[in-house]
Formats: C-alpha cells, structure tokens, sequence
C-alpha cells in the first residue's frame, strides 16, 4: 500500500488534481473502449442475424424439395383400424375386413415345484433350435436360462396358489414366425394361444377379394404411403379414407412467412435510433447498430424480394402470401387453402420457387465461406481485437503517467517541507537575534 502525503506541506488536494488530471488523459482511451464495445455489439449482432437467416435458409431448402407439400391425412371409418399417410400417399379410398389379430404362441407346463431336467430345446418356426442349459432344476434358474438365451421365447414363473408353479413360454414376436416348439425335457407343455399373422380381406365379397397379412398387427404400404394398424375383428367393412392434408401445407408455408418475418423484425429492430437525455438534460441520438449498414439493408431487401416478386406473372398474393406496407409478409390461411383446393398444383410451384428464391438469397446472405454476413463478422471481429489492443496499451501508458504525477507530487510536497522546515528556523533564528538586541547583549 502507497504512502499518501496529500497535502502534507502544499494544503493541496493531490489526489483529486491527479484524478482530474487523468480523467483528461483517459479521454482517448474512452473514446477507443467505446467504439469497441460498438464495434463487438455490431458483431453480435450480426452473429445473431446470421443465425437467423440459417434457420430460414433450412426452411426454404425444405420447401423447395420436389414433394414438399405433398402432405396428406388418412381418416378410419372404425375404431377397429388406424392409418398414417407419409411420404408418396395419394388421395383415394381402400375398404377390408379384419378378419383376425396377430397373436403370440403361449405354452405352459404342467403344475411343479421344480423342473424335472437341467436342459430345454425350443425350435423356432424357422427351424432353428436352441438348446437352454439351467444351473440347476430350480423353476428361476430355468426362467433365468430362457431369458438369457438367443431362444426368441421369454419365460415366466406363474404361481398356482397351492405351492406349486407353472412355467409359461410365450413367444417374444407375433405373428406365426413367433411359433415354436419344445423338446428335449420330461416336462410338458400346453398351448393356450396359437401364434398367427394377422389378416385383413380387401374388397370383401367382390370379385377382386383379397386377403393380405402381416406378422403384426400392422400393414406397412397397404397402398403407397399408407399404413394401417387393426386392434380388433371387425367383419363389418373399415374404410380408410386418403385425403390432402391442407392444414398441414398451411402450416409449411406460413412457417415458411413466419422465419422471413422474424429476420425482417429483427434488422428492424437494429435499424432503430433512440434518444436518451445526458447529465446536463441534453437529448442524446444513438444509432442503431444497422442504422447505416448499407450491406444489411441489401440482404433484407433481397428476401423480401425473393419472397413477394410475382411468380410466372402471378403475384404470390393471389396465394395468400402478400407484402405489407411496413415492408413485412403477410399470410392468409384461408385464402391459400382456397387456391390449394383450387390449383394444388400451382400452389405447390409457387410455394416451391418462393422456397428455392429465399434460399438462393439467404446463401448469399450467410454461407460460412463467401457469405456477406460472414466476410463482415470477420472484418468486425478484427476491428475489435484491433480496438482492444490499443485499449491495453493505454493502460500501460496511463499507468505510467498517474506514477510520474504522484512521483512528481510527492516530490513537491517533500521538497515544500523542506522549505516549511527552513522558513521556520529562519523564524526563529530571526526571532532570537531580535531578542538579543532589546536585552543590548551582542
């Protein structure tokens, strides 16, 4: 800790003269450091606008994809059967009958209380058989075996209340692949469910009836990106019904409006100035850190271009995708399900090229290596780290300067008190010779 000799001889309030001294020299300093804190705001920024204008370009890449929109919803007229439409469905109609469920084999012994043998063979429907070795004829350490086995069959211990145990082995898939049977052992085995595919008949009772099954109770692709899953018999006729799903296409392109609004909202919102008032109640203008970037302006300019320019001579308007007169995107659900069920395949063009534009333009815009808003983070970057070294060099240098004044007022208040001292034994020197000459002594 300093020795402080403010004042000591001068009566001077040093450490305040050097405070003022040095708020005058750190005004350079101050100048730098803001600008600096600018500068990194407007990378910041900028960062944040890029990141935005990514996630818009993976949205408009999506819906520029050929089968995009190509969305469709399946509806049951049963509880008895669901469907999912995906990818390559089409609009049409199927009907069947279920005629049964998929089900697992289940076997079970006869009542014990331990297994009469060590080893069990279980041979699947396939023909593979495998051989299960217990550590002893204890009913869990039989159950144990099976369930560690490559055997496609769990097992279970299942009290009968009485003392005894029955060991039940139940397939682990559906279907009649599930099947198996069981050899190589003195216990027996009852079978209280079959295993079976599940089958469903279409067109019941016509001359195309077909009957069609599955291992599960599921039918993948029963037409083209269609899928149905049967829970219970039904001899009255299902009808699954494929029809376009225009929520959903709504819902793709006004995510689509939604992601070029929200970067639009944004380079607005960095474009404002605001006013605040100083210490002396003087109005203070502060730019917004895009106020006068000339580059931003072009790239929000370019999506709202890619994004509202007519397509083939007809503007996206007419699909409920319009320009607002604050120079945002407008979407109207209604008015583009109407030209969707109008034109589906106009809609589809034009959403696809309004998708492929707001692409081209946001590549432009962020592409990491030749982007625009890349080559102006990098510039902005090193203008920071620029700013910031000659930040640290005036802290070098003012350090040095504050140690030269206090050096110097220190030096001062030593050399004053110096002089206080022989002021004052000239005093008294000056004093005594007086006394001397009233006394007349010489």
């Amino acid at each position: 800790m300093g020795i402080s000799l403010d004042g000591l001889a001068s009566n001077l309030d040093t450490t305040a003269l050097i405070k003022a001294m040095m708020d005058i020299e750190r005004i350079p300093q101050n100048i730098l450091y803001n600008k600096s804190v600018r500068a990194q705001a407007t990378v910041d920024a900028l960062k944040a606008l890029n990141t935005g204008i990514t996630n818009l370009t993976a949205l408009s890449t999506a819906a520029a994809k050929p089968g995009a929109l190509a969305l469709f919803t399946a509806n049951s007229s049963s509880t008895a059967a669901t469907a999912t439409a995906g990818a390559g469905a089409a609009a049409g109609s199927v009907d069947f009958t279920i005629d049964r469920l998929a089900t697992k084999q289940s076997s079970v012994s006869a009542p014990l209380t331990q297994w009469p043998d060590t080893s069990l063979t279980i041979t699947g429907a396939n023909g593979t058989a495998v051989t299960v070795t217990a550590a002893s004829t204890s009913l869990d350490d039989v159950v144990k075996a099976v369930n560690a086995s490559t055997a496609n069959v769990s097992a279970t211990k299942v009290s009968t209340g009485d003392g005894n145990y029955r060991l039940q082995l139940t397939s682990k898939a559906t279907g009649a692949a599930g099947a198996f049977t069981l050899s190589g052992t003195a216990g027996t085995f009852t079978q209280i469910q079959s295993a079976q595919d599940a089958q469903i008949t279409l067109w019941k009772g016509t001359a195309a009836e077909q009957p069609v099954t599955s291992g599960t109770n599921t039918f993948a692709n029963l037409q083209t990106g269609l899928s149905v899953t049967v829970a219970a018999v039904s001899a009255t006729p299902v009808t699954i019904s494929v029809a376009q799903d225009a929520d959903g296409i709504a819902a793709k392109a006004e995510a689509l409006v939604k992601g070029l609004n929200d970067v639009l909202a944004y380079i607005t919102s960095k474009q404002k100035t605001s006013t605040t008032a100083d210490a002396n109640g003087k109005p203070v203008t502060t730019l917004g850190v895009f106020t006068t970037d000339s580059t931003v302006r072009t790239i929000g300019q370019s999506l709202l271009t890619a994004a509202s320019a007519p397509i083939g001579g007809v503007s996206p308007s007419e699909y409920g995708i319009s320009i607002t007169k604050n120079g945002t995107m407008e979407f109207d659900p209604a008015k583009f399900k109407a030209a969707l069920a109008k034109d589906p395949a106009a809609v589809d063009a034009a959403v696809r090229t309004i998708g492929s534009r707001l692409e081209a333009a946001g590549k432009t815009a962020s592409d990491k290596y030749g982007g625009m808003i890349a080559a102006k983070i990098t510039s902005g970057e090193g203008q920071v780290r620029g700013l910031n070294d000659q930040v640290a060099a005036w802290d070098i240098r003012l350090a040095s300067r504050e140690a030269r004044l206090k050096s110097t007022y220190v030096a001062l208040e030593v050399a004053m008190q110096s002089m206080n001292s022989q002021s004052s034994w000239l005093t008294a020197q000056l004093a005594s010779l007086s006394t001397q000459g009233s006394d007349g002594k010489k």
